[in-house]
């Protein structure tokens, strides 16, 4: 097969393989719906955030800079970089583990859950990174294929031993399977760096450099922690506005509705990314906008298509499953599926300001679509206190997306 082929194939072959991640993702859910009661799957949502949350603080945002920085040295130079962020992020988990430890049977966790926190933690950091690096350096198959083996292996092994064994059909089972994963995923995502023969292992922790990153990217922390603070005090506040059964129906929910970003991620933005920083960097702002309407067209055109495709598939798979506290909470959905669509939306206009080097608007929009979710959610409280999270997600979602939107086609037009 020719290089030629190759690179025409690639696109196909990386929806193929994200699209069976996200398959077997979605199947996941419904299996853990299906064999865990509400109250246990409301409580992997909290941990599962939990985690989510913890890797913004345990990795500063330091990879915005890296990416950024590593793409403008040689090979010969790279290792050093990844050295360097390395030395900061053990720093980061010998302060902050014990302190993590504590909060979190405090925040509601099970302690039977707490000590899985940490392992896949860990696990999950390094797969970031690595999978990171592998897009960075156009790898893209080979992040798509590691992708599947530390989210879709382990849902497929969870789907099929949980039909067939009641024992297995609990959290600590689900935990075991996820840490599993990370640990096959991170050896062989090690050994694809490792081939790349990355030079400056061997030299000292460049601390200047990391106190550059840590400027650099501690005001991205400040927007990425402002945007997945959403995502992350929804679940604890409907936990304490309804209750943690209700919490698992919005888990449920939710990981339908995160299947579209997942999907434009692999189809659309992966690939038209790298093209922006370029196009950004040449100030080839007329491409680029051309670039960001295609970008637009499809990211609108996939969401046009999941909103009909979910409506008509999610009411026969609540009734495969067969709890009723699911079914009563059909209404959540649709308001998830609304803020899904604004916060993929958002990214068109995201990667496109990023490529230009303009982050105020990204980390102003982040900030201000906090506050907006935080006041919203306390005022709706008055009118519905299971609905308040989702409505009050779904607006500081909306004026993410028109902040960014605006803030870009005024920089656009300004440039040219």
């Amino acid at each position: 097969m020719t290089r030629s082929t190759l690179q025409a194939v690639a696109p196909v072959l990386n929806v193929v393989m994200r699209a069976g991640t996200l398959g077997t993702r979605f199947v996941l859910v419904f299996i853990l719906a299906k064999f865990l009661d509400a109250a246990e799957l409301g409580t992997y949502g909290l941990f599962s955030a939990a985690i989510g949350y913890s890797l913004l603080g345990f990795g500063l945002d330091l990879y915005v800079y890296t990416t950024r920085e590593i793409v403008r040295v040689d090979r010969a130079t790279q290792g050093h970089m990844l050295k360097s962020q390395a030395a900061l992020v053990g720093l980061i988990y010998i302060v902050l583990s014990p302190a993590l430890l504590w909060l979190l049977p405090q925040a509601g966790l099970p302690r039977a859950l707490v000590w899985w926190f940490l392992p896949i933690l860990v696990l999950e950091h390094l797969n970031h990174e690595i999978f990171r690096l592998l897009i960075i350096f156009s790898k893209q198959i080979t992040a798509s294929a590691l992708l599947f083996v530390r989210q879709g292996s382990w849902a497929i092994a969870v789907a099929a031993v949980m039909a067939f064994s009641e024992e297995a059909r609990n959290l600590n089972f689900v935990m075991a399977a996820w840490a599993t994963a990370g640990m096959l995923a991170s050896l062989v995502g090690l050994w694809a760096l490792r081939k790349m023969r990355l030079g400056g292992w061997r030299k000292s922790v460049d601390w200047s450099w990391i106190r550059k990153g840590i400027r650099v990217s501690g005001v991205f922390l400040i927007a990425t922690l402002s945007v997945r603070a959403i995502q992350t005090i929804d679940r604890f506040w409907l936990q304490d506005l309804a209750s943690i059964q209700v919490v698992g129906a919005y888990v449920l929910f939710f990981g339908v509705a995160s299947a579209l970003s997942v999907f434009l991620d692999a189809a659309v933005f992966s690939f038209r990314y790298p093209e922006l920083i370029v196009l950004g960097s040449e100030q080839k702002f007329d491409e680029l906008h051309r670039k960001v309407c295609q970008m637009a067209a499809q990211a609108i055109g996939a969401s046009a298509l999941f909103v009909v495709s979910s409506a008509l598939i999610i009411p026969v798979l609540l009734g495969w499953i067969g709890r009723e506290i699911y079914v009563a909470q059909i209404d959540l959905y649709y308001w998830v599926l609304a803020a899904a669509i604004a916060y993929s939306l958002a990214m068109v206009p995201h990667y496109a300001l990023y490529a230009m080097r303009r982050d105020r608007p990204i980390i102003v929009s982040h900030v201000v679509g906090l506050v907006v979710f935080i006041i919203a959610t306390l005022a709706l409280t008055h009118v519905s206190r299971p609905y308040a999270v989702p409505m009050g997600v779904l607006l500081g979602m909306l004026v993410v997306l028109i902040w960014k939107s605006l803030a870009y086609l005024k920089i656009l037009f300004g440039a040219r």
